[in-house]
């Protein structure tokens, strides 16, 4: 079902079984995966590509403009995955750099009311972002990590895959896998165990030596680098130990939660 009340630009692609209500925006350039819902008053702005089964609810803007003085006015593009529901006010913003980058959402993503996601930042599959949280651009957020309301990520902060960040944090630099922080400033509050269960994901094994790669990095008072080779020789190799390495080495050791003595 597509509105006549609805304004679509005739460039647009739209999939099939798509219904688009009333008062909705579709912008030039724009496409649309099969099964798409679009509500009353949502836009989707050129460069956007909606997966299939997305929901866009009321309110919301996707693929907005860049809000950063380093974008002049180019073509950029904004993707989002299948089955991405995107609720009441969000606003993801399109990348900066037409012939490089853009901003991504990953499949199976849940964007609450009021959550802000800046240009060039990428989600990766299965992200919660509880309502009225900001993320800033060029960030990367990895798969079935979910922010908690009112959470703040700082630009050019990267998160792990499956952390969660409670309530009120502020994110100012690089969040391991596999962690819960809380509070701020942002303090290690072990490991995020019971989502990892769920499912049978990781089991109890895997979670203890993931337990045992946090205490040597802060629980021990030792520097990140020390940290490390401790773990290689103290845990066994696994899939979440090799990435909880992996992710640290990338980010040069920084990790937030460490005294800057021991970075």
């Amino acid at each position: 079902m597509i509105s006549d009340k609805a304004h679509i630009d005739p460039s647009a692609k739209i999939g099939e079984n798509v219904t688009i209500h009333p008062f909705a925006f579709i912008d030039k350039d724009v496409e649309i995966g099969d099964g798409t819902v679009i509500m009353p008053f949502a836009s989707v702005i050129r460069g956007t590509r909606l997966g299939k089964n997305c929901k866009v609810y009321q309110g919301a803007i996707v693929g907005a403009d860049p809000q950063d003085f380093r974008w002049k006015g180019g073509f950029t593009y904004c993707h989002v995955g299948d089955n991405v529901t995107i609720r009441e006010n969000v606003i993801i913003n399109r990348g900066i750099n037409p012939d490089e980058g853009a901003t991504r959402i990953g499949d199976d993503c849940w964007l609450m009311a009021n959550s802000h996601v800046g240009h060039d930042t990428v989600l990766k599959a299965r992200v919660v972002l509880g309502n009225n949280v900001s993320v800033a651009g060029d960030v990367t957020i990895g798969e079935c990590t979910i922010l908690s309301s009112g959470v703040i990520v700082h630009e050019n902060s990267s998160i792990g895959d499956w952390v969660l960040i409670k309530g009120g944090c502020r994110i100012t630099g690089n969040v391991p896998p596999y962690c819960i922080m809380a509070h701020n400033p942002t303090s290690y509050f072990g490991v995020n165990a019971t989502i990892l269960r769920k499912g049978g994901h990781v089991s109890e094994d895997r979670i203890d030596d993931i337990a045992k790669c946090y205490r040597h990095i802060y629980q021990t008072g030792t520097s990140v680098f020390n940290a490390m080779r401790r773990i290689e020789a103290d845990v066994d190799e696994t899939p979440e130990r090799n990435n909880i390495l992996n992710f640290i080495e990338g980010c040069k050791l920084r990790i937030v939660a460490i005294p800057k003595d021991l970075e």
